[in-house]
């Protein structure tokens, strides 16, 4: 009695997954998805598109930014040293001035701009070196906020593209069942076609969502590193210009 019941099981199971899949390859052309759909869906399609263009120009940008960023911070950061190891304060700023794409030399050349313009005047050391640590402080600040740039967008794409798309099947279910009570049908062929038409937007919205919330995670990672690397290069700083005032007072 069980094998027989799980035989029956088994067979009506499979006549109905080899209908929808019958149903499926029917409707799989885009086009035809796309003719089928109300003025509603396709605006939440067209939306969702937009969104997934402007998603992948950030994520572009933001890669070129910063492999621009840490590729020349490896060169900027061996030369820079070496100038001030030897006391070429102008040097290191022109180092940094040719580097201008690194996140490093942005913040190190602000630093060493303000301790120079401080130093021809003649200040007391203590001042120079607290208005030499604003200005890196400041610069620091700009460069984040220079690489966030487009990231509070990615976001809020990764956040709301799936309940975008699901507002688009709810839309299509809705058109579904009011075809179905214009037509007065009944059963699994006359809701199949507008349900599947409907999930199109679901789709869509999982597939923009996805990859910007990967990349945001991505480049958050990358610029607490970048944050880390600026912190330590203008704590290293700092004690440069703490040893050269000493020396320069003796």
């Amino acid at each position: 009695m069980l094998a027989t019941s799980l035989a029956t099981l088994v067979s009506v199971k499979s006549q109905a997954a080899l209908w929808l899949f019958q149903q499926s390859s029917q409707r799989m052309n885009i086009l035809e998805l796309w003719g089928h759909m109300g003025w509603a869906a396709r605006a939440v399609a067209i939306i969702l598109l937009v969104m997934s263009a402007w998603s992948i120009g950030v994520m572009l940008d933001r890669w070129l930014t910063f492999t621009a960023a840490r590729k020349q911070s490896r060169q900027f950061a061996p030369l820079v040293a070496g100038a001030l190891r030897e006391g070429k304060l102008d040097e290191a700023i022109r180092v940094g001035e040719r580097n201008k794409k690194s996140h490093l030399a942005k913040v190190v050349t602000a630093g060493l701009q303000e301790f120079r313009a401080h130093q021809q005047s003649g200040e007391i050391p203590g001042k120079k070196i607290a208005a030499s640590k604003r200005a890196l402080e400041r610069a620091e600040a700009i460069v984040h906020a220079e690489l966030e740039r487009g990231l509070s967008g990615l976001a809020t794409i990764g956040s709301t593209a799936p309940f975008v798309g699901l507002l688009g099947t709810v839309i299509g279910i809705i058109d579904a069942f009011q075809e179905i009570h214009g037509s007065n049908t009944t059963g699994m062929s006359a809701v199949a076609g507008g349900i599947s038409e409907a999930l199109v937007t679901t789709a869509l919205g999982l597939t923009v969502a996805i990859p910007a919330v990967m990349m945001f995670n991505y480049f958050t990672s990358k610029i607490k590193a970048f944050d880390v690397e600026m912190d330590n290069s203008s704590s290293e700083l700092v004690d440069y210009f703490l040893k050269r005032s000493v020396l320069t007072r003796k």
